[in-house]
């Protein structure tokens, strides 16, 4: 072999080192990215988990008290007139006055996956102290129910009353549908 055809060879076997080396290179880069990605996936559900048995103690102490207090599955209509009731009970136990015509009946809410919601709007008009002591009486997590989107402003005929229309909401079990 002449020493022109030695160099040309030198030539293509450094050429072909790197080459492969670039291949090398991209082939590891590619798997080291890979590899990183399952890496912080994996650190991502390990998270995850950790933060799930910091609250199981909380998780099974909410599902405790929601075996004790669950109620029982009623009929939308049983559970709104009886949502009518206590309202129109309560607002008048707490000294307020209730709008004439003011009571609407709202359509179920049943987005829920295992509750339904039972919704009546009213608007009242009363002191402040009465009020507070409706909302109070209205707010009971244990009975599944709550006022909720409160819109409350001056009354414009007496200084010392409050007009406050409120959506009464009651979460049910609803029956089982054969």
């Amino acid at each position: 072999m002449s020493s022109r055809e030695k160099k040309l060879l030198i030539y293509f076997a450094a050429a072909g080192f790197i080459v492969l080396n670039f291949i090398g290179f991209n082939f590891l880069s590619s798997k080291k990215m890979e590899v990183q990605k399952a890496r912080n996936q994996a650190v991502s559900e390990l998270d995850k988990a950790e933060m799930f048995r910091s609250n199981s103690a909380q998780v099974s102490e909410e599902m405790e008290w929601l075996a004790q207090h669950e109620p029982e599955p009623k009929p939308y209509q049983e559970v709104q007139t009886a949502l009518q009731q206590l309202v129109d009970r309560e607002i008048n136990a707490t000294g307020l006055t209730l709008k004439p015509a003011s009571e609407k009946f709202l359509p179920a809410n049943d987005s829920g996956t295992h509750y339904h919601r039972a919704q009546i709007q009213v608007s009242v008009t009363g002191t402040n102290e009465a009020l507070i002591r409706w909302f109070d009486r209205m707010n009971i997590p244990e009975a599944f129910r709550a006022a909720t989107q409160i819109r409350v402003s001056p009354n414009r005929e007496d200084d010392t009353k409050i007009d406050c229309t409120a959506i009464v909401e009651q979460w049910f079990v609803p029956p089982p549908s054969y």
